[in-house]
């Protein structure tokens, strides 16, 4: 889509890019979203992409992912074999509703940023118990949870002029094992319902991440393996106004398909332990 208020495009921004932020400024990374709608409060756009910042930085403290990588390049990335939890890289990627162009395009942070509920890039991150580097206009840098980050629905913790630079993703996540389901309703739709459940290797933890059924990630933790009542108990215990209601489901059956899905993953996890 032809954005006809943009009249610059900044392709060699400062570093940090946000000293020179002004009212009508967006960032541009892939663009797939910014050029699929009409951006009628846009002047400039800030291509983040000159910056050259690294896709993906392995490392014996996890795995730093620059918020300019794209899909592609996670989807395909080699991860050391005690990261058992990192086939959810590939899993993730999987989740998108995409062409082959927005696949190749598409960047991590800006699926992050977009903060839809159906987000699998949220879903990911906040599943591996990643954290957020942020930048603000002023030079000042801040990390937050992933958990923390998207507040609702196309709704998250940045102010004006700030600017995701990296994931981090911690290795004993990434040592976890890990069980996801997913449902839309179709085979390549949007995620109805995105769940992964995480268990710490030598213990009997659960780690639950429930999203695309509510407006924002929410995560359930337990110290010992729950039995299915108690997990049921604690999805019901999830507020009533976080159900997401859209075309792709009401929030009665993301409520249901999240118990559903939710005892299959503590089952999956559960292997050798359950009676």
């Amino acid at each position: 889509m032809d954005l006809n208020t943009v009249t610059e495009v900044v392709r060699r921004p400062l570093d940090p890019p946000g000293a020179d932020w002004r009212e009508g400024d967006a960032w541009l990374a892939g663009g797939t979203w910014l050029f699929s709608v009409e951006q009628p409060s846009l002047r400039r756009l800030v291509d983040l992409t000159a910056l050259r910042w690294e896709p993906l930085v392995p490392g014996r403290a996890g795995l730093e992912i620059g918020a300019t990588c794209t899909i592609r390049d996670l989807h395909s990335f080699a991860f050391p074999g005690d990261w058992i939890a990192g086939t959810l890289l590939a899993k993730s990627c999987d989740a998108f509703l995409s062409s082959f162009k927005v696949w190749n395009s598409a960047t991590v942070g800006g699926n992050i940023c977009l903060s839809l509920p159906a987000g699998p890039m949220i879903t990911l991150t906040v599943a591996l118990e990643g954290r957020y580097e942020l930048w603000a206009s002023d030079g000042s840098t801040r990390t937050v949870d992933a958990l923390d980050f998207v507040t609702g629905d196309h709704q998250n913790v940045l102010g004006p002029g700030e600017v995701l630079r990296r994931i981090d993703i911690p290795a004993r996540a990434l040592r976890k094992r890990a069980a996801h389901r997913r449902f839309s309703l179709t085979r390549l739709g949007r995620s109805t319902v995105f769940l992964v459940g995480t268990r710490t290797p030598g213990t009997s933890d659960l780690l639950l991440t429930v999203t695309a059924g509510t407006t924002r990630p929410v995560r359930i933790a337990f110290d010992t393996m729950p039995d299915a009542p108690a997990l049921r108990r604690s999805i019901d215990a999830v507020p009533t106004g976080l159900w997401f209601s859209d075309a792709n489901g009401t929030p009665d059956h993301r409520r249901h398909l999240t118990k559903h899905f939710a005892e299959e993953i503590r089952r999956e996890l559960s292997a050798g332990d359950l009676p």
